[in-house]
């Protein structure tokens, strides 16, 4: 995707190009085979929805054939993780590869230990706070008692803001951090859900809803990469990436 005189332009292929992708059901099984892909465009070329997606298709609002309303579809499978994954960018990685993602990105740490250590900013702590129990180690989390404890299974991103203090006269920077917690990998996209007037009419664009991946499939599940290297999971990961596409070193950097 690139701005030219001021407008969006989609790279992609036509509708009839025998790789193009229809459905969500159908990019659903291209990120189930692949392992994960970014949203857009991106230095390795054809790595992403938008170039093998009919380019005439996006931003339509028809759920069917809109691969920007398929990231909502997609987030409610509980089969793949939506987020800003690359490069800050948006895209999915599976179920399967999410693990490696974790133990790439996250270095071993759980959020509480990584701030422990120095390596988390308080405002990153803050947008966690919300969603993790006080003194409570992530491994023992129970996600039916949250709510008794004060915290929430998900939010949507407005409430992470106003909760967190971030805002006029508050802490700054609010997306970004909540990028970075995405880049991460302590933090997806589950849901996307319209925003509500007083009447209870929906108006605008749907709004994402966070939650940290350990509560979508268990802590168990998502850390258990932590037994290998941080560098080790990273070679498996770009090892996946070259059995589909041809990418330098400085576009497997920028996109890992």
């Amino acid at each position: 995707m690139e701005v030219i005189d001021g407008q969006w332009y989609i790279e992609g292929l036509d509708w009839d190009d025998p790789g193009c992708v229809h459905s969500a059901e159908e990019l659903l099984d291209v990120i189930e085979e692949v392992g994960f892909l970014p949203l857009f465009a991106n230095d390795i070329p054809g790595f992403s929805v938008e170039n093998m997606a009919d380019a005439t298709s996006w931003w339509t609002g028809d759920e069917e054939l809109d691969p920007w309303e398929w990231r909502v579809v997609l987030a409610r499978t509980g089969r793949v993780a939506y987020g800003k994954f690359f490069s800050g960018r948006a895209g999915f990685i599976s179920k399967k590869w999410f693990p490696y993602f974790a133990n790439c990105r996250r270095d071993g740490y759980d959020f509480d230990a990584l701030y422990e250590e120095g390596k988390a900013e308080f405002r990153s702590k803050l947008l966690m706070d919300l969603f993790m129990p006080e003194g409570v180690e992530p491994r023992d989390i129970d996600v039916g008692a949250l709510e008794d404890l004060g915290c929430s299974p998900a939010l949507y991103t407005y409430e992470m803001k106003e909760r967190a203090g971030f805002g006029k006269g508050g802490q700054k920077n609010f997306e970004g951090v909540l990028t970075r917690l995405q880049m991460q990998t302590y933090l997806v996209a589950s849901d996307f859900r319209p925003r509500l007037n007083k009447k209870g009419e929906s108006y605008g664009w749907s709004v994402a809803l966070m939650t940290p991946p350990e509560y979508l499939w268990g802590y168990k599940f998502v850390t258990s990469r932590y037994r290998e290297s941080p560098s080790e999971s990273r070679a498996k990961i770009v090892n996946q990436i070259g059995k589909y596409f041809e990418a330098d070193e400085k576009g497997l950097k920028k996109i890992i």
